[in-house]
Formats: C-alpha cells, sequence, structure tokens
C-alpha cells in the first residue's frame, strides 16, 4: 500500500463513504483501483424516543472534513502528492432527510435516519386517502410502497412538527436533500454558491420522484403536499456537479478538485462490484442488508416484496439502469445492539470470536426486527424477538443467533430475487464491513447452499463512488470499459453442511419471524398521540433482563 517517493502512481481519485454507522473518505489509484489510503469516524447516532433515530448534519459534515484532512496526512506521510487526486465522489446512506436554510447554511432539525419509525402514523394517515388503503398503490411510478422507510413521509412529518422548517418554507430558505446533497452544497460553498444536487439513484429512494420519466413527480409532490421548490436538482450519477472549497491545513490542497461522482451507497456498491450486466447481483452487509441485481435498462417490479429502484446513469447521455432490491433494516446494527445496549461484547469482532467458540445458536433464534421488517414483509407492526432459549442458553449462542439472524435475512431476500428473476443466483457476491467476519461469511454460504463470493478489496461502495468520479466527462480518468476494468480477486467460502440441515434451521427461522409480528399497534398514548412504537413489548423488557442476567453472570465468574 505504501508508495516510495518518486514513485509514478499517475491520477488519483477519492471517495467520501457516508454511512449510517460511519464517515471515511479513501484514495484510489485510477489506473489500477488499489486503495491507497483512508481514514474512518464513527457517527452518533440519537435515540430522542422510542423508534426515533437521527443524525446531527453537522457532525456528519465535520466528519467528511476530518475524514479528508486524516487521510491526505496520511498520503503525505506515504510520499503521495494529493494534488495527484483529480476528482472526488460521494456515497451516501440513503433516505436520511436533511432541511437546511440556505441563508445560514445550518440545518434546521437533525437528520431523521432511513430506520427512523416516528412517521408509521403519517403512513397511516396517507394510506386512508389511497384506494383500498394499498400501501402499492404508487410502486408503479416510484418501484416503492408506502413506507416509514422512503424520505417522502419524513419530509412529511418535518413539515407538519417543526416550526422552523413551516416558517423556512414560507420564506423562501428551506432546502431539502438526502444525505448526497446536504454534503455536495456544503462542500461546494454551501450558502456562498453550493451546488444543490442529488443524483439519480437517491431521488429514487425518495417517493417523490418518477422512475420512467426520471423526473420529480408534481403528483407525488402533491399528494405528500411537499413544495418543488425546495427539492434539489436531479443529476446523473457521473458528471461534474461543482468544485470541492476546503480551507484545512494539508487538504485544502482539494480545493478546486471537481465532485464528479454520486451514488446511493447500495448503487454505489454494485458498480464496485462491476456488476454492469442484466442478472448479476451484490449483497452489501453494512447497518443493514442490500441485495440488488441488475435488471438492465428496463425496470421489472416484483410480485414478492422487493422494490424497483434505479441501479446508476453513469453519464449524462448514458442510459439508465434498473435494479430489483431486497432490502433488510437490521444487519451489523444488532452487532452494534449486542455491543452497546446489552453490554455482552466489547467490540464488534468479538461476536465472530463468541460465536465461533460454541459454532450453533443451540436452538435460539433471533429476529432483530428493531425497526420492523422490511423486505419481503414489510411488518412495520413487528419487534425483535428472542426465542428457543433455554437454561444452558449463554451469549456465545446468542451471538451465533444474532450472526444466523443476518444471513436468513440474506435467504428470504435472495428467495424472494430468485423468484422474481426465474434464474436462481449460482453464488452471491457480496461486500461491506460485515464481511470481514469469516465465520458470518461461512454461515451465510451454509444457508443458501451456495458459494459466496467475496473481493479482497472489501470497500466496494467507496471504490464505486470512485469509479463514477473519474470517469465523469470532463475528469475521464477512469474506465469503465469492461475490458479495463482490473480483475478483482476473491475469497469463496462453500456450502459445507447439507441442505436438509440448511432447510430445518431456515424452516424454524422462519417460525420466530412469525412470532415477532404484530406486537405493535398504532393506539394512542396518555397524552393523546398515537403511534405504532406507542410502548415496547413487555416480552422485549424480559428478554433484555434474561440476556442482561446471562452477560453479569458470565462478567461475575459465576457461570455453571
Amino acid at each position: 500500500m505504501a508508495a516510495s517517493a518518486g514513485t509514478a502512481l499517475g491520477p488519483l481519485v477519492g471517495a467520501i463513504d457516508q454511512g449510517t454507522s460511519s464517515t471515511r473518505f479513501l484514495v484510489f489509484n485510477a489506473k489500477t483501483a488499489e486503495l491507497l489510503s483512508h481514514h474512518q469516524v464513527e457517527i452518533q447516532q440519537k435515540f430522542p424516543k422510542e423508534g426515533w433515530v437521527e443524525q446531527d448534519p453537522k457532525e456528519i459534515l465535520q466528519s467528511v472534513h476530518e475524514c479528508v484532512e486524516r487521510t491526505c496526512e496520511k498520503l503525505k506521510q506515504l510520499n503521495i502528492d494529493i494534488t495527484n487526486i483529480k476528482a472526488i465522489g460521494v456515497s451516501n446512506q440513503r433516505e436520511t432527510t436533511v432541511v437546511w436554510d440556505k441563508t445560514t447554511g445550518e440545518p434546521l432539525y437533525n437528520a431523521i435516519v432511513w430506520l427512523d419509525l416516528r412517521t408509521q402514523s403519517t403512513v397511516e394517515r396517507l394510506l386512508n386517502r389511497i384506494p383500498g388503503k394499498n400501501k402499492s398503490f404508487f410502486k408503479p411510478r416510484t418501484g416503492l410502497p408506502l413506507s416509514t422507510y422512503f424520505s417522502a413521509v419524513k419530509l412529511r412529518w418535518l413539515l407538519d412538527n417543526v416550526e422552523e422548517i413551516k416558517q423556512a418554507v414560507d420564506d423562501g430558505r428551506a432546502m431539502f436533500g438526502t444525505v448526497d446533497s446536504w454534503l455536495i452544497w456544503s462542500l461546494t460553498g454551501g450558502r456562498n454558491g453550493g451546488v444543490h444536487c442529488t443524483d439519480m439513484t437517491n431521488a429514487s429512494r425518495t417517493m417523490l420522484f418518477n422512475i420512467h420519466s426520471l423526473e420529480w413527480d408534481p403528483e407525488l409532490c402533491q399528494f405528500f403536499d411537499i413544495p418543488m421548490e425546495i427539492l434539489p436538482k436531479v443529476r446523473s450519477s457521473s458528471e461534474i456537479y461543482g468544485l470541492m472549497k476546503i480551507s484545512s491545513a494539508v487538504s485544502g490542497a482539494l480545493t478546486g478538485v471537481p465532485i464528479s461522482g454520486c451514488l446511493g451507497d447500495q448503487s454505489a456498491a454494485l458498480v464496485g462490484q462491476m456488476c454492469f450486466r442484466d442478472g448479476q447481483a451484490k449483497n452489501t452487509y453494512g447497518t443493514g442488508c442490500f441485495l440488488l441485481c441488475n435488471t438492465g435498462p428496463k425496470s421489472v417490479f416484483s410480485e414478492h416484496g422487493l422494490l424497483t429502484t434505479v441501479a446508476y446513469q453513469l453519464g449524462r447521455d448514458k442510459p439508465v439502469y434498473y435494479a430489483l432490491e431486497g432490502s433488510v433494516a437490521i444487519a451489523g446494527a444488532v452487532v452494534r445492539w449486542l455491543r452497546d445496549n446489552l453490554g455482552i461484547v466489547k467490540s464488534s469482532q468479538e461476536v465472530e470470536k463468541l460465536a465461533a467458540e460454541v459454532g450453533t445458536s443451540y436452538g435460539c433464534y433471533f429476529v432483530p426486527a428493531f425497526s420492523g421488517l422490511y423486505a419481503p414483509y414489510w411488518e412495520p407492526s413487528a419487534r425483535g424477538i428472542i426465542c428457543g432459549l433455554t437454561q444452558f442458553t449463554n451469549k456465545n449462542h446468542i451471538a451465533f443467533a444474532a450472526l444466523e439472524a443476518v444471513c436468513f435475512q440474506t435467504r428470504e431476500i435472495l428467495d424472494a430475487m430468485n423468484k422474481d428473476c426465474g434464474i436462481p443466483l449460482n453464488q452471491l457476491q457480496v461486500d461491506g464491513g460485515m464481511t470481514n467476519n469469516k465465520v458470518l461469511m461461512q454461515l451465510q454460504a451454509d444457508i443458501l447452499c451456495i458459494p459466496v463470493v467475496k473481493p479482497s478489496m472489501p470497500e466496494t461502495t467507496a471504490l464505486g463512488a470512485a469509479m463514477a468520479a473519474g470517469a465523469a466527462e470532463g475528469v475521464g480518468i477512469w474506465s469503465l470499459d469492461p475490458g479495463d476494468l482490473t480483475a478483482v480477486t476473491c475469497e469463496r467460502f462453500e456450502p459445507q453442511i447439507n441442505p436438509e440441515e440448511s432447510e430445518y434451521r431456515y424452516a424454524r427461522w422462519k417460525k420466530a419471524v412469525m412470532k415477532s409480528m404484530g406486537w405493535e399497534t398504532s393506539e394512542p398514548h396518555s397524552n393523546g398521540d398515537t403511534s405504532i412504537f406507542c410502548s415496547l413489548p413487555l416480552g422485549f423488557y424480559i428478554m433484555s433482563s434474561m440476556l442482561m442476567f446471562i452477560g453479569a453472570k458470565y462478567i461475575s465468574g459465576t457461570n455453571k
């Protein structure tokens, strides 16, 4: 990875990878796709009320500045000239909603994160206006069901509940965007000429974008009562949006470098995995889990609970490609929950160690439906459960069950995708932070009964953003022609259990999923508010107490 003095690296491309859990800045060699250096900063998630998930947009922006500065310092230590960085791409957590004041540059409220559930009562109110309360009513236009997941209902909640935002809209000061829009506007000058834009992959996750006409849909904006003047301009995923303006000591050298790539994180991973052909698919294991299958220049609609989304448009004059997507809300987040909420591990890496020590959940099943169930169920009433507990169950089994839950959820969306596509995948390409967990990868192969293939360089989300930026017209330092793309070395995980055992465990998991449903209903609080997350079920408190007791026994050394 290190470069010696005088090494001719050629042009470099930077990538901002702003995820739910952390922000990273990575720098790649445009000719070889080699990762040269990077820096990562964890992002704080705020949970101000039951079911609410927020982040501070200013902290997100500051984390980007810190990552860029630290990465540039590391490059200088490696004797790499940062003026060779010729373009920067942006990849971001999708759907997360930001509204800010264009005159001050200040956010008007915390970012409402994609996982947030506060809008369930908003969803139900909107459903009452739809014939037959059909949550798939807008799917032919948007590819999406009406759900708390997407930006339109988050924005509607903000307009209904935050006086500062209502006033800013009335005064013509408000700007809306997903995280990509907030970052690009801020990094290209902010209130001093910042560019207010988004790309098609992010726009297609708002429920305000028509995925056929490829523009904001006036009728959808009217239905959600969203003023169109606050929306960003929709651009392709690969073009020059604006130039960086940075005043930092080291990274200030990047001022004037074009921001020329923008992709929602899952589309970025699809590009980074080089899934450019119809039928190619990848699964990303991050905070959530996202399986995308490229369906080419035609939009395919699912009969089995998957989403239709824009995969990418790599240039203004290039064709738009679509994808089928299976979205799972909780994957890596379950490991963070074991660490931060229950305290039964001190680090994410410890979960792999605990699971490896037992090699089985011993009949324990974990359904981490903390934000309801996403694909293929779209069931907001579900909540997390752990079942099959006995006196023999310990924290190792629960760690194993947590990893197994990620794999079972992937199996569910892969089954749905195989039904929709008609041609089963014969292997699964994977990426994301959790793929460093070898126990998880082997479990995934065992539960899917097909090989799992992991690239040796797992930072495919950032790579996809870098590829889009480097390939943009006016930059032209990264070729996306199939013959020019660098071959990727991979690690393969082959199934090691017989299919009968896999099917038995999967059937038990499905039984647990059924038990997780119907926990919550929209019932009034004592203060009159209506919410689907009015209270956590009693079973959750019993389960949490039991798990804390198990953890305490281990900490005190009294386990027998």
